[in-house]
């Protein structure tokens, strides 16, 4: 197995996924991901129920993993693991355990940010984008506009100043009074409303930046307002409220990466993170793309959410260039790019 180029497991414990993936030469042999379900009843992640999850789960999503990819520990070459950023706890469950098996077999470790790793989920599978590209790596902790120069060459030219994307759909989702979490129920919502229906502010920030405090508690307000003298307001309104709130997000994400492609030239696009695996955000940049005469890479459903097949490649590209990390590594819950 050594002669087909090298084998490694890469871990992805930040939030409340805990999965596994096996990669050799470049070509991921599987992604298993077990979810948490005990945060639904809380409206969010709870880090401390996260962590046990994950202690649950990583035992038995690694052996999956390395199962079902027909490849034994021993002819591994490198563990990888996401040092950040995330949850302390849920990444601590993985550094550890990455560490213990790349000590046990005595071979490198490799760690990963877990942003640049959403970024490099492009190179899964056919078709890549072309260097340089700029790639909206929206979630539900960051919004990033980056421009990549190369596979472990990334800028950051504009993020969010406050809250990020996400946390704004699954915020106002919870307003509604939708499950946790919303985001996805805001996208299938939307599909069957107007999204012309109601009008929200805008926050303006200078540069390329992102803002989204604003919308949050704009849409608290306003829903504040309307309940006040129809307690039935959301019931009888929620497509058109979905659809009209996620408009918003989506034009003032749009916006801002038409801005970046204008400033820099550039016109291979890319989006990525668990936002990107919206169908009005995906539909709208099709249309964008068709107009601005882009070049756009969407990723696959499966690689928008957290998932270690995102961080195998990363380790993939990492491992050629020798670039291993100290037995000593601790995770980062804030991590620079």
């Amino acid at each position: 197995m050594l002669h087909m180029g090298p084998v490694i497991l890469a871990i992805e414990s930040s939030c409340d996924e805990t999965s596994a993936s096996v990669i050799r030469n470049g070509k991921v042999l599987n992604n298993i991901i077990a979810s948490q379900n005990v945060h639904q009843k809380y409206g969010g992640v709870v880090p401390e129920l996260a962590s046990r999850a994950h202690q649950r789960n990583i035992v038995p999503v690694v052996d999956q993993a390395l199962s079902e990819a027909g490849v034994h520990a021993r002819n591994l070459q490198a563990i990888a693991f996401t040092r950040g950023p995330g949850l302390m706890g849920a990444l601590l469950v993985g550094v550890s355990f990455a560490k213990g098996m790349a000590a046990a077999l005595n071979i490198p470790l490799i760690e990963v940010n877990h942003m640049q790793a959403h970024v490099l989920a492009h190179f899964i599978s056919e078709p890549h984008p072309r260097f340089p590209f700029l790639c909206l790596t929206v979630s539900g902790g960051h919004t990033q506009l980056v421009r990549v120069n190369a596979h472990l060459d990334m800028e950051v030219i504009g993020e969010t100043q406050d809250d990020a994307a996400g946390e704004a759909f699954d915020k106002a989702a919870k307003l509604m009074g939708l499950p946790y979490p919303g985001g996805p129920l805001i996208d299938q919502y939307a599909a069957q409303g107007n999204p012309n229906a109601f009008t929200f502010p805008a926050t303006s920030m200078p540069g390329l930046d992102f803002s989204f405090s604003g919308i949050k508690t704009a849409f608290l307000y306003f829903l504040r307002d309307k309940v006040k003298d129809d307690p039935d307001f959301i019931a009888n309104n929620l497509p058109d409220l979905c659809a009209s709130l996620q408009a918003h997000l989506v034009d003032m994400l749009v916006s801002r990466l038409k801005q970046a492609s204008d400033l820099t030239g550039i016109r291979e696009i890319a989006i990525a993170g668990g936002v990107s695996a919206n169908r009005g955000l995906r539909k709208r940049l099709s249309e964008m793309a068709e107009k601005e005469g882009w070049n756009l890479f969407i990723p696959e459903f499966q690689y928008c959410t957290d998932n270690a097949a995102m961080i195998a490649i990363a380790a993939h590209f990492k491992f050629k260039e020798g670039m291993f990390a100290d037995l000593g590594v601790v995770p980062q819950a804030r991590m620079p790019f």
